[in-house]
């Protein structure tokens, strides 16, 4: 037996969900992706979303919508007559009149433990808030953001040097697994649903270029939760001097370490001082460079102790 799926989503993180699916022997009758952007090295190609890829791959078929307000675009998908929609990242927020379009509804997986970070960033900001465990959920949407019933859940405990990249793939691979364990549960009638508690309600905004600079005025955990959440990307960042030049360099990975002294203030190697304790830098990255481990980027590179960063 299988269901009649439509699926939506648009990023990598989405496009695992799909190929389990599918995988799993479900038809997918038609996926559906954010459209086509400008991107590239310098934005002048068009790129399809990795979703979209993916459904390709498979010879399955893809609509790009901009919305749903025009109202051919909500007949078409209620035409597919399809038993649920799976929604992963899709990035757009669903009318009624889609998430009531199937047999079943509508089905979203989301990473974290709902309702802490309900929205668009859960993956950063639970690590830049210092979360020591998220997960995923599959809940049933409705018409809030993220506030429908919760159907199956799996925690994940956020390791204490643990990145945003490290963190997304682990998860990506625990909700395919469980979006696939949903769909078997509600075909046979046997998918469970709980009301979200509204007690802890926190809201994931997405990330702002303006909030990646490092604050070295806040305390080393502080300073190290921020540069795992944003890395690999956007990526967090300082002015350093190097060579005698100021440039702008992201911080990848970081540890916690002991040192006093004024923040921003280097202490030995790449060794920063914080408002309270310091952090140590692992792994860096010059403006169109690769990304380096410590060692590698000061055989490149002449930084004296002493010197703060910006």
């Amino acid at each position: 037996m299988s269901m009649r799926i439509i699926f939506m989503g648009t990023p990598d993180f989405a496009a695992a969900t799909l190929a389990a699916l599918k995988d799993a022997g479900h038809e997918i009758v038609c996926v559906y992706s954010q459209p086509p952007r400008p991107g590239g090295r310098r934005g002048l190609d068009v790129v399809k979303s990795a979703v979209q890829q993916k459904a390709e791959s498979l010879r399955l078929p893809v609509r790009t919508p901009l919305n749903f307000k025009d109202s051919d675009d909500v007949a078409a998908f209620k035409a597919l007559k399809a038993d649920v929609a799976v929604v992963v990242a899709y990035g757009l927020l669903l009318p009624p009149a889609i998430l009531e379009g199937t047999k079943f509804g509508a089905y979203n997986g989301h990473a974290s433990l709902l309702p802490r970070w309900r929205g668009a960033a859960p993956i950063q900001r639970a690590i830049m808030a210092g979360d020591v465990k998220t997960g995923m959920m599959i809940m049933k949407m409705d018409q809030g953001l993220d506030t429908g019933p919760i159907a199956l859940s799996q925690e994940v405990l956020i390791g204490p040097n643990m990145i945003a990249s490290e963190l997304h793939d682990q998860l990506m691979k625990i909700g395919a697994a469980l979006m696939v364990d949903a769909m078997a549960r509600l075909e046979i009638g046997q998918l469970p649903l709980n009301p979200q508690a509204e007690d802890g309600a926190i809201y994931a905004r997405k990330i702002d270029k303006a909030e990646t600079r490092i604050d070295w005025a806040k305390p080393s955990q502080t300073v190290h939760d921020h540069v795992r959440g944003l890395s690999p990307f956007p990526g967090s960042w300082c002015e350093m001097e190097i060579g005698g030049k100021t440039e702008r360099v992201k911080i990848l990975r970081t540890e916690l370490t002991n040192g006093s002294e004024q923040p921003a203030e280097i202490l030995d190697g790449l060794t920063i001082a914080c408002r309270q304790g310091a952090v140590r830098i692992l792994e860096l990255q010059r403006a169109g460079g690769k990304a380096l481990d410590l060692d590698t980027f000061l055989r490149g590179a002449t930084i004296a102790a002493g010197t703060r960063l910006g």
